[in-house]
């Protein structure tokens, strides 16, 4: 079984998807895919499916979707299938589980080479912790379960998922000025701070690649746009070490031109005191 959850849900067996039409089946195939070998409890996939407001019939309808899965399952795994349809979608005290390897879905291939990624970073080896994590980004197709109507569970999923995937773009962009790649970041970093216009990170990231383009006044310019927002959304200057960021700017500071502060550090703590 191979499952994707980052970007439209998809699960294949045997080449055969398994991927329920209606809603609900859905989630259900989502959330016990985000949890290989781990029990789902029946509470959870309520509320999932229905929030607070539990149907009389609810536990019923719960088995008709899983045994609705099954079918599908058995179907793609045909009869000559090693074992059976359920030793794959199991059946445990107070709940349900998918009994396949964490590797089969694409969200831990993506979690263990952010890991190893992070790892390389802190550790210094640059090029191979930017080759891991522009290998964990390419995982991505599309917001996370994009085609799944997400209830409240999968709903605090999905937006665990996608802050790790920024966070993920951050570090790589990390990377990438430290190994002085910043003219080729330009136009990924203008997308980056129009979708994010409050992310303090993205724009002292902007901030630097703008500054070592010789673009100085640009650089500059991101960072009154963003005060300006700050100020006026939120009642509040931006953060001291973007301010100090500011500064060494404005007074052409030669740390900027070069990786200042320790090797580990990220672009937004250039200046954190």
């Amino acid at each position: 079984m191979r499952i994707q959850v980052l970007g439209p849900l998809s699960a294949e067996v045997n080449g055969g998807s398994i991927v329920p039409t209606a809603r609900k089946p859905r989630q259900i195939l989502a959330l016990l895919a985000l949890y290989p070998g781990r029990v789902m409890p029946v509470p959870t996939l309520m509320e999932e499916i229905w929030g607070t407001a539990l149907p009389q019939s609810a536990l019923t309808t719960l088995q008709t979707y899983i045994l609705q899965l099954r079918r599908r399952l058995g179907t793609a795994m045909g009869p000559g299938g090693p074992g059976g349809v359920k030793d794959v979608l199991v059946t445990r005290h107070g709940g349900y589980l998918l009994q396949i390897p964490p590797e089969s879905v694409d969200v831990h291939e993506y979690e263990s080479l952010v890991a190893r990624g992070q790892s390389d970073f802190e550790q210094g080896d640059d090029e191979s912790a930017a080759a891991l994590l522009r290998a964990a980004l390419a995982l991505w197709q599309g917001p996370a379960l994009v085609d799944v109507r997400a209830g409240p569970i999968l709903e605090i999923e999905v937006m665990r998922l996608e802050e790790s995937r920024l966070v993920a773009v951050e570090r790589r962009i990390d990377v990438d000025l430290r190994l002085g790649r910043h003219t080729e970041l330009l136009a990924e970093l203008t997308e980056l701070i129009a979708r994010h216009p409050q992310h303090e990170g993205l724009h002292s990231q902007a901030m630097v690649a703008l500054y070592r383009s010789g673009r100085q006044a640009t650089a500059l310019d991101v960072y009154r746009r963003l005060r300006g927002r700050l100020i006026e959304d939120l009642g509040v200057e931006p953060s001291p070490q973007l301010q100090r960021l500011h500064q060494a700017m404005l007074a052409v500071d030669p740390a900027l031109d070069v990786q200042a502060g320790p090797k580990r550090g990220s672009t937004f703590d250039l200046y954190a005191v």
